[in-house]
């Protein structure tokens, strides 16, 4: 079997996006998933290890109905694929800033209930992520080198800046969760090409 087989996207489809791609920053809790340092002082993520978690991320979300999934972008670059995501599996998400309370006040209007959180970012996205830790909720994060990760409970590595690179994500994760759900069976069921995912 192939390395590419094993891949739940061609790995060039990967190195183009730069998924893997980090920063000139490195956190002790990122320091497992780096693979090396380029000579420019950026770190380089490994990519079977983020390969491996985007799939136990899919997998994990899959156990939630879709209404019990919230996923929350304050990145720019995020909320394309996260808008597109929402639509064709109907989970709820909230692209730009998160108001701290909506997942703790039921005073609030906009309040609402969820199982899972998804963040794209931990640090732009610490209200959502301190309101879910009050309700004790399980939180999925997507991070770079420079993240903290110490109140994620599931870590995918990735490079969570760039479009093209939480298109790819964003993509993989909805197809997988499809598949899962059972929604599709082959690849070529799966109708939205990688281009609707990443913003232009």
């Amino acid at each position: 079997m192939s390395e590419d087989e094993k891949l739940l996207v061609a790995k060039e489809d990967y190195l183009k996006a730069g998924i893997h791609i980090g920063t000139k920053f490195k956190t002790k809790s990122m320091d497992k998933f780096i693979y090396k340092t380029r000579p420019d002082g950026l770190s380089v993520l490994n990519l079977s290890k983020i390969d491996e978690r985007i799939k136990v991320a899919a997998d994990f979300l899959s156990q939630y109905e879709p209404e019990d999934v919230l996923i929350v972008s304050r990145r720019e670059n995020g909320w394309k694929p996260v808008k597109l995501m929402t639509k064709l599996l109907g989970i709820k998400s909230f692209p730009g800033r998160y108001p701290p309370g909506i997942l703790t006040n039921p005073g609030l209007e906009n309040y609402m209930e969820a199982k899972v959180l998804l963040v794209v970012d931990p640090w732009p996205d610490r209200n959502a992520i301190n309101d879910s830790m009050r309700i004790g909720i399980p939180i999925v994060a997507l991070c770079d080198t420079n993240n903290q990760a110490n109140n994620v409970d599931l870590v995918i590595p990735c490079n969570n800046k760039g479009k093209k690179s939480l298109g790819i994500f964003f993509y993989i994760l909805t197809k997988e969760i499809m598949r899962n759900k059972g929604l599709i069976k082959e690849d070529s069921d799966f109708k939205n090409s990688l281009e609707e995912f990443t913003e232009q």
